[in-house]
């Protein structure tokens, strides 16, 4: 396995002075290639700051951050645009799919930006679609759909231009018990297809369904551990 993720000595201060808030107090993380990690901590303890700078959604005060051979912490805006369009899929609670665009659609947006050719990005789409087991939903709206299948489409997209890392930001937040537990069921066939997935959550019992746990407590890493799991079929 080889190196996706690695942060050194990553800090994030808000504001200054007086008014000064240490968010993160030197980060040092290494996520191998195919991993399945599992992002707690408490609300307010520095992880969602943690995941808006490995998703490249925000810049660390000081220290560095190499993602997928690609040092990113100095990187222009527009630069870290491109490297969120090319390594990084995006799952979020609230899906975050354009309501008025078919779900194929909705599939081909990151491919459009990535400037694939139209017949490759439907071609792309259908298989995630199929592979999310959501085909026959095609050309449906998302307004259409269930709370679990918005989840897959936006699984699906953040598929779609075969990202370094799968970012998942509390992606069961939103969905009951039985639909939560066959999103993660689907995320662990992805992770066991080789993909790497980071998970943000606050629920540990999602948490242990991933194969390594790395707790934040304010702004410091407390706990890093391998975790097996077996998820039902």
């Amino acid at each position: 396995m080889d190196t996706v993720i690695q942060t050194q000595a990553i800090t994030k201060i808000y504001g200054s002075n007086g008014t000064a808030v240490h968010a993160l107090c030197g980060i040092d993380l290494e996520v191998q290639r195919g991993e399945f990690l599992a992002l707690i901590g408490p609300s307010g303890s520095g992880k969602s700051t943690l995941m808006a700078i490995l998703g490249c959604l925000d810049r660390p005060t000081a220290g560095c951050y190499t993602l997928d051979g690609t040092p990113v912490h100095g990187l222009s805006g527009s630069d870290l645009a491109s490297i969120r369009n090319q390594k990084i899929g995006f799952v979020f609670q609230a899906y975050n799919l354009l309501p008025k665009a078919s779900v194929v659609r909705n599939v081909e947006l990151p491919m459009l930006y990535g400037g694939a050719s139209r017949r490759d990005r439907r071609e792309r789409a259908m298989h995630l679609l199929e592979q999310v087991g959501l085909a026959e939903k095609a050309h449906s709206l998302p307004g259409e759909l269930s709370g679990g299948q918005k989840q897959r489409v936006s699984v699906a997209r953040a598929l779609s231009n075969h990202p370094a890392l799968l970012l998942a930001d509390e992606p069961t937040g939103a969905l009951d018990s039985r639909t939560g537990a066959e999103i993660m069921e689907l995320f662990a066939n992805i992770n066991a297809a080789g993909n790497t997935v980071i998970l943000v959550t606050h629920d540990p019992h999602i948490a242990s369904l991933a194969r390594r746990r790395v707790e934040i407590r304010d702004g410091l890493i407390s706990l890093n551990e391998p975790h097996s799991v077996e998820i039902s079929q």
